[in-house]
């Protein structure tokens, strides 16, 4: 049985709430947005748009970015108003290779939104990632990962009882996710934040690496040193935060797990 998750109630009683919400919406020409970025060589191979959706069914003690959890914090963008946008850029991301990631909070909350994005990325030649926990990898049919080139998947930890104390949600929606984005021949990008004492426990660690290395598709595994850059925006939303006073990883404890992955054939970054 899953440990219970320590997360404070009121966390998750919020983001089913964003759950919910997600599953009443409608409107899937308009969507939720908290902001943009441009960028190199992060998100996605090249020059990036990076749209960051609102609203987010996790909650994760790590997370760099509590201010996307709510979609009404967002602001309502509609895809002809994303896909002009997109398009300014649309040269120079030909020339690097880049293209458009849709990140969040959890993009899949919107997922209908974020694929009518996609559909129109690929009619102009424009290459798409889609960051994602997996979570909700359901609400995409095989029809709608044909317009997804990349997934960014986050696999935040390989135990289930470790992984529901870290998000306060379930791991196998996430493996299921993974599984059938192999199955089907994608591209991925796999990417693990390591935390002292959270997420850094050896056998943690070895089951994210057993579970990847039967995986087709995988590119690079992407180890996530953690870091205290979201600790201010923590502290804005008046939410407890439990990772006050955690470090980041020493060098020898990333070597240390970067090692297990390369164990088991993974190419890692």
């Amino acid at each position: 049985m899953a440990a219970e998750s320590p997360l404070p109630t009121p966390y998750m009683v919020v983001a089913d709430q964003e759950m919910a919400a997600s599953e009443r919406l409608r409107d899937h020409l308009t969507g939720s947005v908290h902001s943009w970025d441009l960028s190199t060589g992060v998100d996605g191979p090249g020059t990036r748009m990076t749209l960051f959706m609102a609203g987010c069914g996790m909650r994760c003690q790590f997370c760099q970015n509590p201010d996307t959890w709510r979609m009404k914090d967002g602001v309502r963008h509609t895809v002809d108003e994303v896909i002009d946008r997109v398009s300014r850029y649309r040269e120079i991301m030909k020339v690097t290779g880049g293209g458009l990631t849709v990140s969040g909070g959890e993009p899949l909350l919107q997922a209908k939104f974020v694929m009518n994005v996609f559909r129109r990325c690929k009619e102009l030649g424009i290459h798409t990632a889609l960051d994602t926990a997996g979570l909700l990898g359901a609400r995409l049919s095989d029809d709608d990962l044909t317009y997804v080139d990349l997934t960014l998947l986050d696999i935040k930890s390989g135990l289930p009882e470790t992984y529901q104390r870290v998000t306060g949600r379930q791991l196998q929606p996430t493996l299921d996710f993974a599984r059938r984005l192999s199955d089907l021949g994608k591209t991925m990008w796999i990417r693990f934040v390591l935390v002292p004492d959270l997420t850094d426990a050896v056998d943690n660690v070895e089951a994210i690496a057993r579970f990847v290395s039967t995986l087709d598709g995988v590119e690079r595994l992407e180890v996530l040193p953690f870091h205290q850059l979201g600790r201010e925006k923590w502290l804005a939303t008046g939410e407890p935060y439990l990772l006050e006073n955690t470090r980041s990883p020493s060098p020898d404890l990333v070597a240390r797990v970067k090692a297990q992955f390369a164990a088991h054939g993974i190419n890692v970054m």
